[in-house]
């Protein structure tokens, strides 16, 4: 599967529900990608900037301590957080910063939990000579002040979001508000595989970057394809990044991680694959957590950038299918994982990674054989010094 269908649909996931106001602009942005995705020069300016700014490609490390460690595993991190900003979110702001230059947009909106992306767009409108205004749950303003402050010092305008859980969920809420507001001069940048169509396929197009250098990668060192794949998951770009150039080669299996929070007894998680029902929320149909009234759930994570209550629609049609598991594990878990890394390997991973990390010595009792896996290692930890620092 290279597209969605021409309504943005992956099986009966995605598609555009959004106000009238957005369905031309969508039209538009849809028309002018498609027409980016065919032009040479395009490619070719997205390409120069990914190596030559942004740091592509990263390498493809084998770590050998945590394999020893793991026993069953031979592990591979594909290193995403030595990109320029520290994250993968750098590649799809990148391409949709490119895009807004096309349209002759000059101001820029996004939404950012984590505060990965945020960085990632001020960073891109700084470089594009950009309007660039954030929206930011007022709770990860506070869990994430190294990032706003990183935003505020590129030239970008910070707005804490103070309604609902004052997370993820509400900084998008903000965002959408804004560009129906300000759509004539204004280019919103998602940044993950969610929101009305044609964004999921859009962002996927720009993150797939990291699967296609890991495939080659892989088979230049090991002349086979891995055993597994596997990423964290909160709407799910850097794992479909790392999935789709693996999505026909049936063998390999994918597994993505959700974040149990204190537990998927408990409301306090954001494990939507496991937990949650197909609804609509932000654009596109899709699974997402909701009450028995049909009313979004405050979601949590130990993570700022996994504390969304859905995911992406073509994450949930991996799920119908069977091509991809998707797995949890907890705030403590995660920490664990955070700590196992750091020690084994000399990498402190962002806490959304270190719930892929902590997953591996599951996934190594379960094993029957000596395995390969990639993970992808879609940040890292500077950025939660301060939350870390409190809790261990």
């Amino acid at each position: 599967m290279s597209l969605p269908d021409r309504n943005g649909h992956f099986g009966k996931f995605g598609g555009k529900y959004v106000p009238e106001t957005l369905m031309a602009p969508l039209g538009e942005l849809e028309k002018v990608f498609r027409a980016a995705l065919r032009d040479p020069s395009f490619k070719k300016e997205l390409d120069y900037h990914l190596r030559e700014y942004a740091g592509r490609p990263t390498p493809l490390y084998e770590a050998k301590r945590l394999s020893k460690h793991l026993k069953t595993l031979n592990v591979y991190f594909k290193r995403e957080d030595l990109l320029h900003t520290g994250a993968h979110k750098i590649n799809n702001t990148l391409g949709q910063g490119l895009l807004a230059k096309r349209m002759h947009k000059t101001r820029i909106i996004a939404e950012t939990g984590a505060g990965q992306h945020g960085v990632a767009t001020a960073t891109v409108s700084a470089l594009m000579g950009l309007e660039c205004v954030i929206y930011m749950g007022a709770e990860d303003v506070k869990r994430q002040a190294l990032n706003v402050y990183r935003m505020n010092l590129l030239g970008a305008k910070v707005i804490p979001v103070t309604s609902g859980s004052r997370t993820l969920k509400d900084a998008m809420n903000e965002a959408i508000r804004d560009w129906v507001t300000n759509v004539r001069d204004t280019f919103y940048i998602i940044g993950s595989v969610a929101g009305p169509h044609p964004y999921p396929w859009m962002v996927r197009e720009f993150q797939a970057v990291i699967g296609r250098e890991a495939r080659r990668q892989f088979l230049a060192k090991a002349k086979a394809l891995p055993d597994y794949l596997t990423a964290c998951v909160g709407g799910g770009s850097n794992a479909m990044g790392l999935f789709h150039a693996f999505f026909r080669d049936k063998r390999v299996k994918m597994i993505g991680v959700e974040a149990a929070g204190l537990g998927l007894n408990t409301d306090s998680h954001s494990a939507t694959l496991e937990k949650g029902e197909v609804g609509i929320l932000h654009g596109s149909k899709s699974v997402l957590l909701e009450t028995k009234d049909g009313q979004i759930k405050i979601a949590h994570s130990i993570a700022a950038g996994l504390d969304y209550p859905g995911v992406g629609p073509e994450h949930a049609y991996y799920k119908k299918i069977k091509r991809a598991e998707y797995v949890s594990v907890t705030d403590k878990e995660a920490l664990d994982g955070l700590k196992l890394l750091s020690k084994t390997e000399g990498i402190i991973p962002a806490l959304e990674s270190a719930h892929a990390i902590i997953y591996l010595e599951k996934l190594a009792k379960k094993v029957r054989r000596k395995s390969t896996v990639i993970v992808c290692l879609s940040g890292r930890g500077d950025k939660d010094m301060a939350t870390i620092k409190e809790l261990i």
